[in-house]
């Protein structure tokens, strides 16, 4: 497979010409993101996890990423008050009907 099928025609690749410490100076959060998420998978999933379910995996690391970095924390309890009261309630027929008809 030639580069014109895997990537679109904007797609441009690089490489870092600085492979030392100095490459976290053009990405430095990348680095602290991809270990946190390496330590959350070893610690909390034992480092086993279901390729099935990644992006439940991926939405919960967001969201403790988020919390964990997020200035207003006092504004969680309430954005969840908000959700439950503006959310119409799912019973559990209803949450079992959608995975069977999602796959």
């Amino acid at each position: 497979m030639n580069t014109e099928e895997k990537y679109p025609k904007d797609f441009q690749e690089f490489l870092l010409q600085f492979p030392d410490e100095r490459s976290c100076w053009q990405l430095p959060h990348v680095h602290m993101v991809d270990s946190l998420v390496k330590r959350w998978i070893n610690g909390t999933h034992q480092g086993k996890m279901s390729p099935k379910y990644l992006e439940y995996y991926l939405d919960e690391f967001a969201f403790r990423f988020n919390r964990k970095v997020s200035t207003h924390r006092g504004k969680l309890f309430y954005r969840l008050m908000q959700q439950a009261v503006t959310t119409l309630p799912v019973t559990y027929n209803e949450m079992i009907e959608q995975l069977t008809l999602s796959g």
